[in-house]
């Protein structure tokens, strides 16, 4: 614990002063909303005076100081309206008797050009494209991450009903299978909290619950590849130590697996409240990300390495074993021994580890929500129901109960028979 909190520490020193970095399509959002509280305080400490014409009033742009009927007040157009560079815009209203005025010119034609009005159709359009774009892959995923969660939750009870079944492999695949049936749960309620009320605006929106979603979202996403992460370095001790009592080992496992994420999470948690608390924490542009990013790609790149070991082994062995067979057979078994190892370390991950989020987005969406969420799926396929063990125990068990349904039908009879 003192380790963590030293490296808090080292951390809050590093970040005060940069941690504080905005999403740029909330700039205007939040840039409005702070002038518009500025007005509110302006309007609060005037309401006392008497005023004979116009009060002061926000429109939504702009504050307008208060005036006397027949006087004209003039502001700048908003500077986040205007393209770098341009000159200041001034609009004017008057303050009549019946109250202020419209803008004159008015907004749309005083702060935006014709290039800028064609600009904001194409980039209405383009928005359009994008809504109906990640609505899809919504839906995609949602799919996936669903058939994982009925898959998973079976093999979960298929490894809890037959006790035998639970040694220190099998324990290990059962915590990995409860990670991804968290993860999956961690999106629904995510998209529920954040997504559920499209009219919401999220560049403001500021609640205990979204919050809460979105770390424990990143604890599941954290703990999930810490155990696809122990899953390497079983199998690795496996390889290099052949006589190791494993079984002591899995609580060095539990710590990686559950201790390190939690550890993480809190430091996180912890400085984006005393630091970021802005929005809803899911700001990927802050500094803070790198306190949970820097876990996940180092046990990206572990797996991966360790991954590129064992093939070397497997190469090696199915070498060695496989002499006098044709080299066909040797390559599909070599092939299927490498696929099979893929899906469980979550090597694909590498792909788009070192670039930065907003690199090859489409590609990287694909690959990380689409495939992402269907490796839950799979790894529950391929660790559980095409295991053999797995597979034996299930006909065990139907072979004994076979017995006592065939006595029972042969027994009715002769019970009634009997006088």
């Amino acid at each position: 614990m003192d380790f963590y909190l030293k490296a808090a520490v080292c951390i809050l020193i590093l970040t005060r002063h940069t941690v504080r970095s905005t999403h740029p399509d909330c700039s205007i959002v939040l840039h409005l909303l702070k002038e518009e509280n500025e007005c509110k305080v302006k309007i609060k400490n005037l309401e006392a005076a008497e005023s004979l014409g116009c009060v002061m009033e926000w429109d939504g742009l702009s504050c307008w100081s208060p005036a006397s009927e027949g006087e004209i007040v003039s502001v700048h157009c908003p500077e986040l309206l205007l393209q770098p560079g341009t000159a200041p815009v001034v609009v004017s209203r008057r303050c009549s008797a019946r109250g202020w005025r419209e803008p004159e010119p008015p907004y749309h034609l005083a702060c935006f050009s014709e290039e800028e009005e064609e600009q904001e159709q194409e980039e209405e359009e383009e928005m359009s494209r994008e809504k109906q774009y990640f609505d899809t892959l919504r839906w995609i995923y949602s799919v996936g991450y669903g058939a994982s969660l009925a898959a998973l939750f079976i093999a979960v009870l298929l490894f809890c009903f037959f006790r035998k079944l639970l040694c220190t492999r099998n324990c290990i695949h059962l915590h990995l299978f409860v990670t991804f049936m968290l993860r999956s749960l961690a999106v629904f309620i995510k998209d529920a909290v954040l997504f559920a009320d499209r009219s919401t605006d999220h560049c403001t929106v500021s609640t205990l619950w979204c919050k809460a979603a979105v770390t424990f979202f990143h604890f599941c996403v954290t703990s999930n590849f810490s155990w696809l992460l122990v899953e390497g370095l079983y199998l690795q001790t496996l390889l290099i130590f052949t006589f190791t009592e494993t079984r002591k080992l899995f609580r060095i496992y539990a710590a990686i697996g559950w201790g390190s994420p939690t550890a993480t999470i809190v430091i996180w948690a912890l400085l984006k409240e005393k630091l970021d608390n802005e929005g809803c924490w899911d700001d990927l542009d802050s500094s803070l990300w790198w306190i949970i990013k820097i876990p996940i790609l180092l046990s990206i790149f572990i797996n991966f390495l360790i991954f590129v070991n064992i093939s070397r082994i497997i190469v090696q062995k199915t070498k060695a074993t496989n002499v006098n067979q044709s080299q066909t057979q040797l390559w599909r078994r070599l092939l299927h021994s490498t696929l099979l190892l893929i899906p469980l370390f979550g090597v694909h991950y590498v792909v788009f580890a070192l670039f930065p989020e907003h690199v090859g987005v489409g590609p990287r969406l694909y690959l990380e929500l689409v495939l992402g969420s269907f490796q839950g799926l799979i790894v529950a396929v391929l660790y559980c129901f095409l295991n053999g063990e797995v597979q034996n125990e299930i006909q065990s068990w139907m072979r004994s109960c076979r017995p006592e349904t065939n006595t029972n039908v042969v027994n009715l009879p002769t019970q009634e028979d009997v006088p």
